[in-house]
């Protein structure tokens, strides 16, 4: 009897245990959460000024700070630079990242073949900004002037902000049934290279659709004209660049994601506060031969917007989707964002 009577306090003792630690892993606090977490946060930017938040917030050591302040230690976060968001959406895919940057063409993308599986979505915009698409061709006066000779230099055929920008400009200019008629003489290319490649005047390229702070480096050169400004496509200013990345992530290290936004939003704050003090910051950190004095007018422009806010993504999106670019539409931009954003005002 006795026996019997001890197995069954043991047992309740047991469930008794059990029971505590459900509830401390629940209600427990930050402490056994934090335990959880990942200690390297890994995220990637491409190359331009339209990158200059992800460049302060690792100028300043942002993700940490604000790691540390959430309870999570010292974490560890590493850089990568990529030339296109196809390539990054590819990394990200193959957990090679954790955080991905790119235009929201490849967002969009990856958005839509996503849904059923690792469900990637927008952590906030990084701003929005033109793309000036740029020629050396003197015969080319607007798009419609361009021949099979031309080749147009972009980060990635069919899939980049640019290239979606350029479909949409062509659906305006041929009919939207003819919306892909200058995807056949768009090249893959990395800003930078394509930049040398148009100046050098050496090879096949004789356009660059562009971005900050090549587009307006090479409008300083004799023979360079501005075909186009993406604004004069999407009606104004719109998003050109997000952060993004798999909800996965999000779900397991609530915190870790709660310092990227954090650390996102203060980088923002500190551009927008001091632009001359950003410019330092860009040429130094991307080592550009650019004067600080050049970055600070580009970032001074009123269509350079610095903000956390998505704007225009259900122009892309809608576009996207008619040209079955991707099959699901998103009912609103809340769709391709996380929640943490939905009360700013986007669109």
């Amino acid at each position: 009897m006795r026996m019997r009577g001890f197995v069954r306090l043991t047992s309740a003792c047991k469930w008794m245990f059990l029971w505590l630690a459900g509830a401390t892993a629940l209600w427990g606090g930050g402490n056994a959460g934090a335990l959880a977490e990942v200690k390297e946060i890994r995220l990637a930017q491409q190359f331009g000024v339209n990158y200059l938040p992800l460049i302060v917030m690792k100028r300043y050591r942002l993700i940490e700070k604000h790691a540390e302040k959430a309870g999570l230690g010292a974490v560890k976060v590493t850089w990568a630079q990529f030339g296109s968001g196809a390539a990054m959406n590819d990394a990200l895919l193959a957990d090679n990242l954790d955080f991905a940057s790119g235009g929201v063409g490849p967002l969009l993308k990856i958005w839509d073949r996503t849904r059923s599986e690792f469900d990637v979505k927008g952590v906030a915009s990084l701003g929005s900004m033109p793309l000036y698409l740029n020629t050396t061709n003197p015969n080319v006066k607007s798009i419609r002037d361009f021949a099979k000779k031309d080749k147009i230099a972009l980060p990635a055929v069919r899939v980049s902000i640019q290239a979606i920008v350029l479909q949409m400009a062509a659906a305006r200019a041929f009919g939207e049934a003819n919306f892909a008629r200058l995807d056949d003489i768009t090249v893959s290319m990395k800003h930078p290279d394509a930049m040398a490649a148009l100046l050098s005047g050496k090879t096949e390229i004789t356009a660059h659709f562009a971005n900050s702070p090549f587009q307006e480096a090479e409008l300083q050169n004799p023979g360079m004209r501005r075909v186009l400004n993406s604004y004069e496509v999407t009606d104004g200013p719109s998003t050109l660049n997000s952060l993004y990345t798999i909800a996965k992530f999000r779900e397991r290290n609530p915190q870790g994601y709660r310092a990227v936004v954090a650390a996102l939003k203060e980088a923002v704050e500190i551009i927008n506060r001091d632009k001359k003090a950003a410019a330092q910051v860009y040429v130094e950190e991307e080592r550009s031969k650019l004067s600080p004095d050049f970055v600070h007018k580009i970032l001074s422009s009123r269509d350079f917007i610095v903000t956390t806010t998505p704007q225009g993504i259900m122009k892309y999106a809608e576009f996207m989707h008619r040209t079955k670019s991707i099959r699901n539409r998103p009912a609103s931009w809340k769709d391709v964002y996380f929640p943490e954003i939905h009360n700013e005002p986007g669109s």
